[in-house]
């Protein structure tokens, strides 16, 4: 899926239309597709945008063209009355999306977004943790950038599915003790026993995780600070880990900074669980595909300085591939922060080497 042209520019900015356009477009397509894997595109388009890959976005979405499928047809309408036995049943993907359609028209975006955010948290991990990303790219466009038709419909579209696909990981899972450090928290996580299935199926398997954010402070800053080290911290993991499975493990990134995207739209109060389910759904993602032996040692990226961000994403955005993309628009706000740190770029770009184009 490369393409040469296109490049960084002022043209398709958030704000000449061209993120709306491509979301009109998309809600034409379901949320998955061959029964079960994701359509990545809502989120790529968001995160291309955002950079100034505008002018890519449309080509883009004409070669993912392929891999989506029609929306879901209805099968029943959720309701007050019946919503908590349907949570999880992906049967009704189309009337979950519809039902939140239709919460998002009676009542403003954060009131939908803060009164169902602890209802979904305990099924961070379904979907792979796609749901929860693609809220996250829906909630940032609406933060940065105002409400709008397509803005507010796309987040329909994303609390739908992860209401369709809540999945909570496997009861009784012991809290080992955890260092105090996210870095060194992700490091003690044990991985499954079984590593040759899908990701429901390692999963599944799950028994022990570190209990690292049982440590989190009271203070609602301390918290977002928190998070934000452990988004760093699996970018760091990703960086030396990476073989261990370079799609998936881009998750142990994406899914919790996607939380802390999130934060600001929420009650406060919401905060330290919310860090609390990132790091349970970034730790069960490592847990997951952790590689065998310990972390391979990487030089720093070649030709990028530290800080480097407009390149890193220019890399991502030529590359093509969603999860690259994805995971390069992650990094970008960790660069953003502390633009002398180098490992950000690194993560990368190591999934421009490890994971290949369409």
């Amino acid at each position: 899926m490369n393409q040469s042209d296109g490049g960084t520019n002022e043209a398709g900015r958030v704000g000449d239309g061209t993120l709306d356009e491509a979301w009109e477009r998309l809600l034409r397509s379901g949320p998955e597709r061959d029964g079960w894997l994701t359509n990545h595109a809502p989120m790529a388009v968001e995160a291309l945008v955002r950079h100034g890959q505008g002018a890519r976005v449309h080509r883009w979405i004409d070669a993912y063209q392929a891999k989506l499928e029609d929306r879901p047809a209805g099968r029943d309408r959720i309701t007050e009355e019946n919503w908590r036995e349907r949570l999880g049943d992906a049967r009704y993907l189309g009337d979950w999306a519809r039902y939140f359609g239709e919460r998002l028209t009676e009542r403003p975006w954060p009131e939908v977004v803060a009164e169902w955010w602890p209802r979904l948290l305990p099924g961070i991990a379904g979907g792979a943790t796609h749901p929860v990303i693609r809220v996250g790219h829906a909630v940032r466009a609406l933060l940065a950038d105002g409400a709008s038709e397509p803005r507010v419909a796309e987040l329909a579209e994303g609390l739908g599915y992860w209401a369709a696909r809540h999945q909570p990981l496997p009861e009784g899972i012991v809290a080992v003790p955890a260092a105090d450090g996210p870095a060194e928290a992700l490091a003690s996580v044990e991985p499954v026993a079984d590593r040759s299935g899908g990701i429901n199926h390692r999963l599944g398997q799950l028994t022990r995780l570190p209990a690292w954010a049982g440590t989190l402070p009271d203070e609602p800053a301390q918290a977002r600070a928190r998070l934000g080290g452990l988004v760093r911290a699996a970018a760091g993991y990703y960086a030396g880990h990476a073989r261990g499975g370079p799609v998936m493990l881009v998750h142990a990134v994406t899914a919790p900074n996607a939380v802390l995207r999130v934060l600001p739209a929420l009650p406060v109060e919401l905060w330290r669980p919310s860090v609390a389910a990132a790091w349970s759904a970034s730790a069960a993602v490592v847990a997951a595909y952790a590689p065998d032996g310990g972390p391979e040692l990487r030089a720093e990226p070649g030709g990028v300085e530290p800080g480097g961000a407009d390149e890193v994403f220019a890399r991502a955005a030529e590359h093509g591939d969603e999860h690259v993309i994805k995971l390069a628009d992650s990094v970008l706000d960790l660069l953003g922060e502390r633009p002398d740190d180098p490992l950000p770029a690194v993560a990368a770009l190591r999934a421009v080497e490890l994971i290949a184009p369409d």
